[in-house]
């Protein structure tokens, strides 16, 4: 059954990035915020579901102790959703999941780990990539700066990276937090610790979906959930692949890792059947570049 959960997780989470994309109107100034609030309730719904039917002997103090993780996560996917608004899903997405690999490079500077070969070789090649599509950005082979300025093109291709550096850092914080040895986390076991982490990341994501959603009515915004359609499905296929995830990674986290990592490739196809994204070849080329170094990547990190 892993295997079926593994396919389904890919499947759902490159889902999900295409109603994000879809969600993020360019046009409407806070609907990076929308998709924060839709997908923060469906989150926090999924959370006192859990509590309700799981005996997972959560303690509430345990907000507080997994908040640095939690904000880690909550903000990565704030400057993801604000960058939709601008950039290509065929891009953005693929430079977000560049993040397995800023996590290796930390556990090397920070813990001394040592590397394999082919790992390195591995995130040379998403550098390229990544070095490539930002040459193409910043000389004429996309025209974001004619329509958005030059500041803003910056910012909006800045985003990505903002994902993928944030994302590192809480997956890199819960190398901390999910070991039994070091764990802050108040009453958990080896078979609730990633249970009680996770709603504790749900619970906040939701409290900070409340916060702003007072936000946007003080300053005018309407903002009715059932007329989110794509941002509420987009957080119902975030929420879904978070719990399939769990046992995909439970049967055969080996196999499970990379194969999960392709979903990028499933965002990427999405994109161009439903989307209509249309890159250069150029572009496509430097896409593969930074596709195969994480899937090469996430390959020898899980054997």
């Amino acid at each position: 059954m892993w295997l079926f959960f593994t396919l389904a997780t890919t499947f759902i989470w490159g889902l999900a990035e295409l109603f994000y994309k879809k969600g993020a109107n360019p046009d409407e100034k806070f609907a990076h915020l929308k998709i924060c609030v839709s997908v923060g309730i469906i989150m926090g719904m999924h959370a006192i579901f859990t509590l309700l039917t799981q005996d997972i002997g959560y303690d509430p103090i345990n907000l507080v102790r997994y908040l640095p993780v939690s904000l880690c996560y909550i903000l990565s996917m704030a400057f993801s959703f604000f960058g939709m608004r601008f950039i290509e899903e065929s891009i953005s997405d693929p430079i977000e999941n560049t993040s397995g690999a800023i996590v290796s490079l930390m556990c090397v500077i920070i813990l001394g780990e040592t590397i394999a070969t082919g790992s390195i070789i591995a995130i040379v090649i998403i550098v390229i990539g990544i070095l490539g599509l930002g040459f193409l950005e910043n000389n004429g082979d996309t025209d974001r700066k004619k329509k958005l300025g030059k500041k803003m093109a910056i910012i909006a291709f800045a985003m990505p990276f903002c994902y993928a550096t944030l994302d590192a850092l809480g997956t890199f914080l819960d190398i901390y937090y999910l070991e039994m040895e070091t764990s802050p986390l108040a009453n958990v076991n080896e078979a609730t610790i990633e249970e009680v982490a996770n709603t504790s990341y749900e619970l906040t994501f939701f409290i900070c979906a409340i916060l702003l959603l007072l936000f946007m009515w003080s300053r005018g915004v309407k903002f009715e959930l059932p007329k989110q359609r794509d941002k509420v499905l987009a957080g119902v296929c975030e929420t879904a692949g978070q719990f399939t995830y769990v046992y995909a990674m439970s049967g055969n986290g080996a196999i499970a890792a990379p194969i999960i990592s392709a979903v990028c490739v499933v965002s990427l196809t999405l994109s161009r059947i439903f989307l209509k994204e249309k890159l250069t070849r150029k572009q496509y080329l430097f896409l593969f570049l930074v596709i195969a170094g994480i899937l090469i990547l996430a390959t020898i990190e899980g054997d």
